[in-house]
């Protein structure tokens, strides 16, 4: 290349790419990560404490128990599969929480970047036990171990210097044809890449769990159960493939395709 010859920005769009990809640990697929993981936990950090700020604690004392109980014995089998395959290194800065908060409306739990968990009251009639509880927990500590959430971050940024690389691309082009163009793109971003991606994430986060709670002492089996029972809570929902989420029926099946696996896992 001759000197002063500008680099086309979608070489420099590839070598971005190349130069951020990740590994999965236990799928071994990898991701896209442009994000430091120590942002992702500064963030999440400041998101929690707003959060808890305006949903308060659970004064559940039993089942707030529970909840730290299982939370702590995944965690422990968390730590410890990332220490025996020489992983430990991708918690860093994790600073392990764990919260039950009163929504009685709402069946959720979510885990952050950095370990801080919570749990809604409104999803314990659908875990029933500790197993179903280890089901939520080890599917919510899955994603962020995984890092779901920078994976999802940096295709954004991706989305974003991609359109910019794909506007010089056809700079030169008609507006009209350029116009095209860009609708296309923007629909293969949304329903081509972004939303396939998180039914990906969610599969994914299934998977691992089933692991981390077989680990923890869980049975992984009782997954089945749990998402049945989360199939019926009844409302209309929206077709797969405009679903962030997996189907039920599909969700299920890849559960019970991943139990012999897990099962290898298992010590009652």
């Amino acid at each position: 290349m001759k000197k002063g010859t500008k680099i086309p920005l979608v070489i420099i769009f590839i070598a971005i790419v190349c130069h951020s990809c990740a590994v999965v640990p236990l799928t071994g697929r990898k991701q896209l990560s442009l994000v430091p993981e120590s942002e992702m936990i500064s963030m999440s950090l400041t998101n929690y404490t707003d959060f808890l700020k305006g949903n308060p604690v659970s004064t559940d004392a039993k089942n707030t128990a529970v909840v730290r109980e299982v939370g702590g014995n995944i965690q422990a089998a968390v730590i410890k599969y990332f220490t025996d395959n020489n992983l430990l290194s991708r918690l860093d800065g994790y600073k392990w929480e764990f919260n039950l908060v009163k929504n009685d409306t709402t069946p959720n739990a979510w885990c952050m970047p950095g370990g801080k968990v919570v749990v809604y009251s409104g999803i314990l009639p659908y875990t029933k036990d500790n197993n179903g509880l280890a089901v939520v927990l080890s599917h919510e500590i899955a994603h962020a171990v995984a890092r779901h959430g920078n994976e999802r971050m940096s295709e954004q940024l991706l989305a974003q210097y991609g359109s910019v690389a794909l506007n010089e691309l056809i700079k030169d082009k008609p507006d009209q044809t350029k116009s095209i163009f860009n609708n296309a793109y923007g629909l293969g971003a949304q329903y081509g890449v972004m939303l396939p991606f998180s039914r990906e994430h969610e599969l994914e986060a299934d998977k691992l769990g089933l692991i981390f709670m077989a680990m923890a002492g869980y049975d992984p089996q009782t997954a089945i159960a749990f998402w049945e029972r989360m199939s019926s809570m009844g409302g209309q929902k929206p077709p797969e493939f405009m679903s962030t989420h997996p189907s039920d029926a599909t969700r299920i099946n890849k559960i019970k395709a991943s139990i012999p696996e897990a099962m290898t896992y298992y010590k009652k």
